[in-house]
């Protein structure tokens, strides 16, 4: 069933009007380092830890031009985006159809960035707005009736008119070749968003941002800025700071964990965005000592890195999510008295816009004071949910009649906990 951007603006749903929770993976070299036993293996993994979207590239980053796929073939002939290689693209067929199979979506960037602005990486460029769009209805056509959604961009910014045409040019040839059947949208690089460098292009669905790497970031003020943006249009961070990636690119500062990936995911979540995109630094790369040398210090093989703790913890914010009215939902700072001093403390909040319920994230636990008065005189049962679990403790039942502190079960780092007021 097709996707399409909600009635309200803010959402993405399926043709009939259902909600469609975007819970992403980044695996930018899926198609490229992965024999298709591998992929298969992979994507299983990702079906039952409950993600809906895989985010890979068709032309990949690491000398994706050049360096043939496990299989041998590389994904044009001579370099010619009006040249692709059957081959090459038999195999993402293949990739493609199991993940659908498993209920999963592909998120596909039709190209890495360094293709049509080096800036930095191998590339070569090789995109004009000519064959950009020849490039584009051929995937169009190709996968017109797939489950998936197309990224443009790949990690490189908007610089020169003559980007904006090529990116133009891609969208209208994949609109052309599937007949407007996906959605499309733009990842930019890091600690910048699409409506930086797109603000209003017509074809442009839904807006990404890329909080990137570090851990001392208030990343939820960049949504909040996407959120506000005119014309509206869903949001969401395709690339927040992936579990086990040195921080800020600096081994000697250690490597983001759990409780990193879990902070972003519900800062985003709580402050408007549609859906999350999980990241894990081993995982996108694919890194097997076997294979490749590692990639900005990735230390975890892949296969072990599937199964650390903040992949499988991502589930509960979707259950969360999922389980209460979804196209009504808002972010509201109006609920608190007083945010932290600090924003990396920052409590986000969002509620149900008619007031069925509200979520407070707490990223360092411990205490805050609410203001209810918002939600008007009626009762709502408390309980505050373990997001490293998703173990529910029950608090009882409270009144809306102005300010009332609650206390977390526990307070310091690593200890977020999410209060959840729903009406009784």
């Amino acid at each position: 069933m097709r996707l399409k951007v909600s009635d309200n603006r803010r959402f993405l749903v399926y043709e009939d009007g259902t909600p469609f929770f975007y819970l992403g993976d980044t695996a930018w070299e899926l198609f490229h380092r992965l024999t298709f036993e591998e992929a298969k293996h992979y994507l299983r993994d990702r079906a039952a830890k409950g993600f809906t979207v895989i985010q890979a590239v068709a032309l990949a980053e690491f000398d994706g031009l050049n360096e043939p796929n496990r299989y041998g073939h590389t994904p044009l002939h001579n370099n010619d985006p009006t040249k692709p290689n059957e081959d090459y693209f038999a195999h993402v067929d293949r990739v493609v159809q199991y993940a659908e199979s498993l209920g999963l979506t592909i998120g596909m960037l039709p190209t890495w960035g360094d293709k049509w602005n080096k800036k930095w990486g191998v590339g070569p460029e090789i995109f004009t707005p000519e064959n950009a769009r020849a490039y584009g209805e051929f995937l169009g056509k190709r996968y017109r009736n797939a489950s998936l959604i197309w990224i443009l961009g790949g990690d490189r910014p908007v610089e020169t008119d003559t980007h904006r045409a090529i990116l133009r040019a891609m969208a209208e040839g994949l609109a052309s070749g599937d007949s407007g059947a996906h959605l499309r949208t733009f990842h930019p690089p890091g600690t910048h968003s699409s409506t930086e460098y797109l603000p209003d292009e017509p074809w442009l669905d839904f807006h990404m941002y890329q909080t990137g790497h570090g851990r001392e970031r208030p990343t939820w003020q960049l949504l909040a800025q996407d959120y506000a943006h005119q014309p509206t249009k869903p949001c969401i961070d395709a690339e927040p700071g992936y579990e086990d990636h040195p921080v800020d690119f600096n081994p000697q500062k250690g490597y983001l964990d759990a409780n990193d990936v879990r902070r972003f995911a519900y800062w985003s979540m709580f402050s408007g965005a549609f859906g999350h995109t999980y990241g894990c630094h081993d995982i996108w790369q694919f890194y097997d000592p076997a294979q490749h040398p590692p990639i900005s210090w990735a230390r975890t093989p892949w296969q072990e890195a599937l199964h650390l703790p903040g992949a499988g913890q991502m589930r509960h914010l979707r259950k969360l999510i999922e389980s209460r009215p979804f196209l009504s939902r808002v972010p509201d700072q109006s609920l608190l008295t007083a945010d932290a001093d600090d924003p990396l403390h920052h409590i986000a909040v969002t509620r149900d816009r008619e007031n069925r319920y509200a979520l407070f994230y707490l990223p360092y636990g411990g205490r805050f004071v609410a203001n209810l008065s918002p939600l008007a005189e009626q009762r709502f049962r408390a309980q505050w949910l373990d997001p490293r679990t998703g173990v529910y403790y029950l608090l009882g039942e409270i009144g809306t009649g102005g300010e009332i502190e609650f206390i977390a079960p526990s307070a310091g780092k690593g200890e977020d906990w999410v209060l959840v007021l729903d009406k009784v």
